[in-house]
């Protein structure tokens, strides 16, 4: 596996990349936005480390540039920790965010799983459910006349409900399937629910995501 480490803190990128070796990963070092997005356009990577406070282009904007041609897995690893910067991240595509400090092993395992996922995916599945379809070839989401491009963990999410056929696809199915590690932290989960609920709120014709409490979700 090769990496792309956007960090601008020396500490935080030697031991990244001592951590990295050891588990037998090539580490690649961005210190600045503009570097970071030279790097990722000229060197094949798998997936990509990325803080949010960075010179010369933020982290966000580097993301905005990624997902622009790539649907790479990108972590977003950051001391910034408000709901609004995990939100902003995670609408513009990351797959997921790690607030600093955190553990070398974590962050690592994470990597792994989330890189195990884009591997294996079945990308070529496409899906409906009364008047909606999802594009597995797009990356789409087609809500009665509407469209909307989906990052993947979005598309993930909503391809679990879809293929559940309106069956209850529990909190921990989702969690571990899309984000593939049993942590307790469920806020990415309920915010890519309020994200969806927003694009099927496009039509009236649309099923609704129903949250069957202390359980989990399904289509109707």
């Amino acid at each position: 596996m090769r990496v792309l480490i956007v960090e601008d803190e020396e500490a935080y990128v030697q031991a990244l990349s001592a951590a990295m070796e050891m588990d037998g990963i090539e580490p690649i070092a961005a210190t600045d936005g503009r570097e970071a997005i030279r790097l990722f356009r000229s060197t094949g990577v798998d997936a990509v480390l990325l803080d949010l406070m960075l010179p010369s282009v933020s982290g966000l904007d580097v993301l905005r540039t990624i997902r622009e041609t790539s649907v790479v897995p990108v972590i977003v690893v950051s001391a910034k920790d408000s709901e609004a910067d995990v939100v902003a991240a995670l609408e513009i595509g990351a797959d997921d965010y790690l607030t600093k400090p955190y553990s070398a092993r974590e962050l690592i395992a994470r990597l792994h799983a989330v890189v195990r996922r884009t591997s294996t995916a079945d990308m070529n599945q496409s899906s409906t459910f009364g008047n909606i379809v999802l594009d597995a070839s797009r990356y789409e989401l087609r809500v009665g006349d509407a469209t909307f491009p989906l990052p993947r963990k979005e598309f993930e999410v909503m391809h679990l409900l879809m293929s559940g056929g309106g069956a209850i696809v529990t909190r921990d199915q989702l969690l571990d399937e899309v984000w593939g590690l049993g942590w307790g932290d469920t806020k990415s989960l309920d915010q890519h629910i309020r994200r969806l609920r927003r694009k099927l709120e496009a039509s009236s014709e649309a099923p609704a995501i129903v949250t069957i409490r202390g359980v989990g979700y399904r289509l109707e």
